[in-house]
């Protein structure tokens, strides 16, 4: 399977990844390693062998009956955090290296596979049928000291599954993962730092007050949120499962995201309903129907970037973007000049509201203000899809890397936000569809020993070199992504 991969300038941003050295040990030891309302995997060692050794690594990838044990698999020490996409495709699903865009691995999956970031920065979950299935991208960190060290193995989708009626949402949050199937309105709450593709995963669960299309965050002390069975709002339980605060004020109820100081919030169809640790706040647009059905977080920002719907019957597109302040409770949005989609919007390093609109232009927007600070061309002109199960652009970013798929042309592109213009463009055999990015770093609550200041800590050149980045997955991707599909 041929693939050709276009570099147009020096990877700027992406050198602090992979071209610096890899540090040593100062102590010398062995490294190892909606539709509105429908929702729903190498890096190899150093060659030092045969040809055929050679070729056999490029097999470990393929179809999934011809997998090795994940045991099995070779782990290399990188330099620095190597990110991997997870990009579905009609039957099935492949994972690329974040920096060539090379294809180190594609599997079969069944019927319409969704992706989640799992919020570890090493695995992701399928949606396929009536389970979440895990895949493991093959790129994760490890707190070492005051450094950390990065590893890399080849991408492997499991057989490990949580099963349920309508498996939909996914969400990370204080080291806790959260699964949310809207047949049973059940939720399944595990520890992320357990998660492994050779074991079972062992879950706790509960139900809401009945089945809808919703979420459910389970956070460290064990008390939950919970949206309701009529989505007309949410609630917040205790530990024990008492009932301490609801709100129903929140009609049509969709989207969920976690900023700063114990922050949750949720769109409705008329503002935005945020818990802020304590209580629900209900912020306001002043429209009689402003639908803001999916918010996006940046790391220590109070500012949520929405989408924003004014045609209660979805006819018309959506050119205007909401910017939700939890901290001065106030909403503001601004026209992004062209239609846009759910699946087109991002958060930048700091913070900045990233949408792709259907003239092709990523635009970049001060997320306090709503001004335009730029915008950058990367694709042709697009038109969205009537089924939303089919594929259409979509916008992924790692801190000053952003990627765009191009199911038009079979291609994903590379965008450099620090440069701002597009370094590198990969070509596929598949047609793109729903994509993640798996950055490859410690998370906290996650692994031990972290400290987030190592990963902004560049004056010592021998060790965890990078950019400032935010925390995907939070995916804050609950950019879900996860973060980032209408729910």
């Amino acid at each position: 399977m041929s693939r050709m991969i276009e570099k147009s300038h020096a990877l700027t941003s992406l050198a602090l990844i992979s071209a610096l050295a890899l540090a040593a040990c100062a102590n010398g030891e062995e490294d190892t390693e909606d539709t509105e309302d429908q929702d729903q995997a190498a890096a190899v060692e150093e060659d030092n062998g045969s040809d055929d050794d050679a070729a056999d690594d490029e097999d470990t990838g393929g179809d999934e009956d011809e997998q090795i044990e994940p045991s099995d698999r070779p782990t290399h020490e990188v330099g620095g955090p190597e990110p991997r996409l997870a990009v579905t495709y009609d039957g099935g699903v492949a994972v690329l290296d974040g920096v060539s865009l090379e294809v180190l691995g594609e599997f079969d999956a069944e019927g319409f596979v969704r992706v989640n970031n799992a919020g570890d920065g090493r695995h992701v979950f399928l949606t396929e049928g009536d389970s979440f299935r895990l895949l493991d991208a093959g790129t994760w960190g490890e707190p070492h000291g005051d450094h950390n060290h990065y590893y890399t193995t080849d991408p492997y989708l499991s057989e490990v599954t949580v099963d349920g009626d309508t498996p939909a949402h996914v969400v990370s949050h204080d080291g806790i993962g959260t699964l949310f199937f809207d047949g049973t309105g059940e939720y399944h709450w595990f520890d992320l730092a357990d998660l492994d593709v050779e074991s079972e995963i062992e879950t706790e669960s509960a139900e809401t007050e009945g089945p809808h299309h919703g979420v459910a965050v389970v956070l460290e002390d064990g008390s939950r949120f919970e949206t309701l069975e009529d989505r007309s709002g949410a609630r917040f339980l205790d530990a024990d499962g008492e009932e301490i605060a609801r709100n129903e004020d929140c009609p049509g109820v969709h989207g969920e995201a976690a900023g700063p100081e114990g922050i949750l919030a949720v769109g409705c169809e008329d503002g935005v309903l945020v818990w802020d640790g304590a209580d629900f706040v209900k912020l306001d647009t002043g429209e009689e129907f402003s639908r803001i059905g999916n918010l996006f977080p940046a790391e220590g920002s109070p500012v949520f970037l929405g989408d924003y719907r004014t045609d209660e019957d979805g006819e018309e597109p959506m050119t205007e973007v909401a910017l939700v302040n939890a901290e001065t409770q106030e909403i503001i949005t601004t026209d992004v000049g062209a239609p846009y989609n759910f699946r087109n919007l991002q958060r930048g390093p700091e913070g900045e509201a990233l949408v792709l609109t259907e003239d092709g232009q990523l635009h970049i927007i001060d997320p306090e203000t709503g001004e335009h600070t730029d915008h950058i061309d990367v694709i042709g002109e697009w038109t969205e899809p009537e089924e939303w199960q089919d594929p259409r652009p979509a916008l992924r970013a790692s801190g000053d890397l952003v990627y765009v798929t191009d199911p038009d042309n079979q291609q994903i592109h590379l965008v450099d936000l620090a440069e701002g213009e597009t370094i590198a463009t990969g070509e596929l055999d598949f047609v793109p569809n729903e994509i993640v990015v798996v950055d490859g770093r410690p998370v906290e609550g996650v692994s031990e020993d972290y400290d987030g200041d190592h990963d902004h800590d560049h004056d010592d050149e021998d060790h965890d070199h990078d950019h400032d980045h935010e925390d995907d997955d939070h995916d804050h991707d609950h950019d879900h992504d996860d973060e980032d599909h209408d729910h």
